[in-house]
């Protein structure tokens, strides 16, 4: 890695920051004809966003049960930030038990926990579990649509709007393949929790009575596609067939979205068809992992150095045939004088490529040091004499 004086940080972004794009397929690319069938697609790099191919992926199209992707996200970004937690206990009401469409089958009434309804959302695409967790998050289900909504903005989504929860039909409830990437990309980016069920593909749902309801994985993928750990179907007769699912192969991990299929075999083939050409032609090269640690120094510290890590991966996604040569990144420390928390953001690392800021992550810190105190000084001097 790389390091640099602060004030050629300066310097670096002073100059701006640009789009890093490899070249996009497009469906009127004769020679390459993916989601032949679908009225709608994408495939994308999970880790920048990064799109590869699409066709038509800005259209306003029902989804369907995909909407329940910005369900989860919005669920688990209460859970992040402390409002609820998985161990809550939720109570099912009349209008949540009478739900239609797919459901876990809940008893008006009945306990569950936060985190057992989620899984049978992620596994099942369970509509009453999803008005459940909606109306103890926000109150209501409006309410909770509101926040859909509102994070809907903050993601920058272009043409998407939620009526409900759960993707059961309703006027003037769209979205489009782009921006299904996108809610996708973050809910599996910020919430490592979604992984411990989504790979699962039958299992039985206990409930406080003691009566069990068989949960089946509607994302076939993750049993017939190697590498695929999750995803999320949808189906209405308006909407058709839709699927936006994810793969991982070594250090790249791939979405592909396809809406309005004809039929469920044909949206998984074609899932399948475009994620084995995005692992066939790219790749993405971790350069800074936020699984490493870096060590920092510390001033006035009872330590003299901290751990810090990244709290997103820099990385470059490329055709297989282009080299990551020329990228390099760039950490600045802003803050490393004691006292210094634990998840304390300390400093900022930069992807670079030709003195432009490709994209960027905080820096924060795995410890936690205190401020050296007059004894603590006294002893080192006593230490070093």
């Amino acid at each position: 890695m790389k390091k640099i004086c602060v004030f050629l940080f300066a310097l670096v972004l002073s100059i701006g920051v640009i789009c890093f794009s490899p070249k996009v397929a497009s469906a009127q690319n004769d020679t390459l004809v993916l989601g032949k069938n679908a009225k709608s697609c994408v495939l994308a790099d999970a880790e920048s966003g990064e799109i590869v191919y699409q066709k038509n992926s800005t259209d306003k199209l029902p989804i369907a049960s995909m909407t329940k992707i910005m369900t989860l996200l919005v669920i688990y970004d209460n859970i992040n930030n402390g409002k609820i937690s998985l161990d809550d206990d939720v109570v099912v009401s009349s209008v949540a038990a009478g739900m239609g469409g797919s459901q876990a089958f809940l008893d008006a009434d009945s306990t569950h926990k936060a985190v057992d309804l989620i899984k049978t959302i992620i596994i099942a695409s369970a509509n009453d579990s999803c008005v459940a967790l909606a109306e103890h998050v926000s109150g209501s289900k409006e309410t909770f649509v509101n926040e859909m909504n509102k994070k809907g903005k903050e993601l920058g989504l272009v043409a998407t709007n939620f009526v409900n929860c759960t993707g059961l039909p309703a006027l003037n409830q769209y979205s489009c393949a782009v921006d299904c990437v996108k809610m996708f990309s973050a809910l599996i980016k910020q919430n490592n929790n979604y992984f411990d069920y989504s790979k699962i593909w039958m299992d039985d749902y206990k409930h406080p009575g003691g009566r069990i309801t068989q949960l089946t994985n509607t994302n076939r993928l993750v049993r017939f596609f190697n590498g695929c750990d999750g995803g999320k179907t949808g189906y209405t007769d308006e909407a058709r067939h839709c699927l936006c699912a994810t793969a991982k192969k070594g250090d790249t991990r791939l979405i592909a979205c396809v809406l309005g299929e004809p039929d469920s075999k044909t949206r998984f083939a074609e899932v399948s068809q475009m994620l084995n050409f995005g692992f066939a032609n790219y790749s993405n090269t971790i350069l800074l992992s936020k699984d490493n640690a870096i060590q920092v120094d510390v001033k006035g510290g009872k330590t003299k150095s901290i751990s810090v890590k990244p709290q997103e991966n820099l990385s470059v996604f490329l055709p297989k045939n282009e080299s990551a040569d020329g990228y390099e990144v760039v950490t600045q420390i802003e803050r490393n004088k004691a006292p210094i928390n634990q998840g304390e953001v300390v400093g900022t690392a930069f992807l670079i490529k030709n003195n432009n800021v490709i994209a960027k992550t905080a820096l924060y810190s795995t410890d936690t040091v205190s401020k050296k105190s007059y004894f603590d000084t006294l002893h080192e001097i006593g230490e070093n004499w």
